[in-house]
Formats: structure tokens, C-alpha cells, sequence
């Protein structure tokens, strides 16, 4: 009996509870390092943890678009270039500023670097790092970005 509510709270009454997904765009920053290719992690304003620069969709602008407004933003990346269509998603919780947890999906874009500032909009709030692919996925605590990042 008591298995038999667990599964119908599981599979009927939880999921009409479930807030749908919000989007946002993220910039996969990259460039070529004398060791190989190279991408760039900033740090998270609240917590401080590795990401890849990301926010919402902008008005009037495509979502690649809006993917190379935050890598200025966050990382300074001033000349970049998307260099094709989004290479995947991935999920993760986003705390409102209510303190209000909303599932977000992320499209990544990929995008070369081309010239990178050091003024930039949130420098005196975040780090950046440019590391191997492969280091970059053990830094993110997101396991589809991980995969991304190790597909490099």
C-alpha cells in the first residue's frame, strides 16, 4: 500500500507541482593555448563557485547574441566570435533573489575568443581562469556541463 502512494505521488501528483524550466544563454569562451585549447571560467557573485558566464534572455537580442552580452559582461571577453549553433544544455537551480529555487536550462554557445579586457562590467566581482577543458570540467559542479566540457 504505502509503495503504491509513493509511486502515484511520483508519477501523477508531484510532476502537477513541478515548475516549468526557465532559460538562459551561456557563453563556452575558448581559445587556442600553446598546450591546446583553453576555456574561460569566472566565478559565481554569490557563492564563488566555478561557471562559464551565463543570465537570462535579452530583449532584442538572439540568444547567441545574448550569450556574447554576458561573456563581456562577466568575463570581459570584448571581440568574440559564436562559432555555431548551441553545443548542448544543461540544468541546474538558480536561488531567486526571494530565495525562491527555479529549474533553469542553459544552452551553451560556443564562443572564441578574440579579445578579452581587463575592465570589465563585473571585474571587481568576479574571477576569471583560462584552463584546459578537461581541468574546467573538474571545476563546474554541473554534470551535464562537465560532459560539454570533456567533449571539447
Amino acid at each position: 500500500m504505502t509503495a503504491g502512494l509513493r509511486r502515484a505521488w511520483t508519477e501523477m501528483v508531484r510532476p502537477l507541482f513541478k515548475r516549468p524550466n526557465r532559460l538562459q544563454v551561456a557563453a563556452l569562451c575558448y581559445r587556442q593555448g600553446d598546450d591546446g585549447k583553453e576555456v574561460l571560467l569566472v566565478t559565481s557573485r554569490d557563492t564563488g563557485r566555478w561557471i562559464i558566464p551565463k543570465g537570462w534572455p535579452i530583449n532584442g537580442k538572439d540568444a547567441p547574441g545574448a550569450a556574447l552580452q554576458e561573456a563581456w559582461e562577466e568575463a570581459g571577453v570584448r571581440t568574440g566570435q559564436v562559432t555555431g549553433k548551441a553545443i548542448g544544455t544543461y540544468c541546474y537551480e538558480k536561488e531567486l533573489s526571494s530565495g525562491l529555487p527555479v529549474p533553469v536550462e542553459t544552452l551553451v554557445f560556443p564562443v572564441e575568443v578574440r579579445k578579452l579586457e581587463g575592465d570589465y562590467p563585473e571585474a571587481h566581482e568576479r574571477r576569471r581562469k583560462w584552463v584546459s577543458p578537461a581541468r574546467a570540467a573538474n571545476m563546474v559542479r554541473e554534470p551535464e556541463l562537465q560532459q560539454i566540457l570533456r567533449d571539447m
